[in-house]
């Protein structure tokens, strides 16, 4: 399989077996003494074992932090920052899914920070608050192929208090180096390879939906919308495609830079239903998706039949639309927020969440409060 070195966004060692290279990126950042930080289900598997285990053998003074939830809250993040001062490290190796990556990165961030975390929310230029050097390297290794976070310069926490997910921004939360191999994947569940494409799908498809001029950004989200869409399936057909997993993983980091741009109303109602019912966050943006197309239809249908000639479909919004259905089931994603386990208890508090979530501004139409629940209402009984 191919394999090649990328700077855009940040360094970028791609291609199976690139693992072999950690290493030397812990050098090329400037850690010494790293602290691998990942979430608790993948802190025991072999493959972190084995990478721990490596460094390890060459003499690197690296140990593990793991206390990380699925969805993260600001007290895994504290505990992780009182772990990696009271021992003395020096950067941090963020390993694994969406909530390993974004907890390390906002450890990492924190570190040599004294106000409080929520003082440097995504808002604004709450970001030149920080002090830079107090901000740690990180050298990221994703062990899935979604969130793109590994080429972020963001971490998405829940403020357990009040049940809300807010984004903590720094440009130097982005990673010196990023080692991207396809074969760390290979061990993911159906369920989670499925939600973690699925993720990458709707990271590029709500940046080119979102308005604003940004043809780079177009230009990368097209492309990675065609990756998941001819890679995705194949993947989940044969768990050992690697050459599939690493397109896989070139739509993630492709979907997390061309979302500079912005998100829109999918992500602005997975965030919530995901606080107050912890669910996956790549399967919730699945579940919302189609429903969320259709109610954007006015502001994007011309945008979207170009990009569904570009996938050799007819160049029509309703193709690219059936096409997304028809790609949800024969992945085997509900149909419904019902079938994946949300009632309509919290509607209410949901549609208040979604309108004031920081992705919300992205969405090609105005997402008002009447507006995000007439989606979620859709998304409850399964009406595109």
């Amino acid at each position: 399989m191919t394999k090649a070195n990328w700077n855009y966004p940040t360094a970028v060692r791609f291609g199976a077996g690139r693992i072999a290279d950690l290493p030397d990126a812990l050098k090329v950042a400037g850690v010494e003494k790293p602290l691998l930080v990942t979430d608790a289900g993948l802190a025991g598997l072999p493959v972190t074992q084995k990478v721990l285990a490596d460094l390890k053998a060459q003499g690197i003074d690296v140990s593990l932090f793991s206390d990380v939830k699925p969805n993260p809250i600001s007290a895994n993040v504290e505990a992780g920052i009182k772990v990696l001062r009271e021992g003395g490290y020096d950067g941090v190796i963020a390993f694994g899914g969406g909530s390993g990556l974004d907890t390390a990165k906002v450890i990492a961030f924190m570190a040599g920070q004294t106000r409080p975390m929520w003082d440097f929310e995504d808002i604004g230029d709450w970001w030149t608050r920080a002090d830079p050097q107090g901000i740690f390297p990180i050298v990221a290794v994703p062990t899935t192929a979604g969130t793109g976070s590994e080429v972020g310069r963001a971490g998405v926490i829940t403020d357990e208090t009040t049940h809300t997910k807010k984004v903590i921004f720094h440009p130097l939360m982005m990673p010196k180096v990023v080692i991207a191999d396809p074969e760390l994947t290979v061990g993911m569940p159906k369920f989670i390879t499925v939600g973690t494409g699925m993720d990458a799908l709707a990271h590029c498809l709500e940046a080119y939906c979102a308005p604003g001029y940004h043809p780079m950004a177009d230009g990368i989200a097209v492309e990675g919308i065609r990756l998941v869409f001819e890679n995705l399936p194949k993947v989940v057909l044969d768990p050992g495609n690697i050459e599939a997993r690493g397109h896989l993983m070139s739509a993630a980091a492709m979907g997390a830079t061309a979302f500079q741009k912005g998100l829109g109303a999918i992500h602005a109602l997975s965030h919530p239903v995901g606080a107050l019912y912890d669910t996956h966050h790549g399967m919730t943006n699945a579940v919302f998706m189609p429903y969320v197309l259709k109610v954007n239809k006015p502001a994007i249908e011309a945008k979207i039949a170009r990009l569904a000639a570009y996938l050799g479909l007819a160049p029509s919004f309703d193709a690219f639309l059936h096409a997304v259905v028809a790609l949800r089931l024969r992945l085997e994603v509900p149909h419904t927020l019902s079938d994946f386990g949300v009632d309509g208890e919290q509607r209410d508090k949901i549609g208040d969440m979604a309108i004031v979530d920081p992705t919300a501004g992205g969405n090609p139409v105005e997402l008002t409060r009447e507006r995000a629940l007439e989606i979620f209402d859709r998304a409850m009984e399964g009406r595109i």
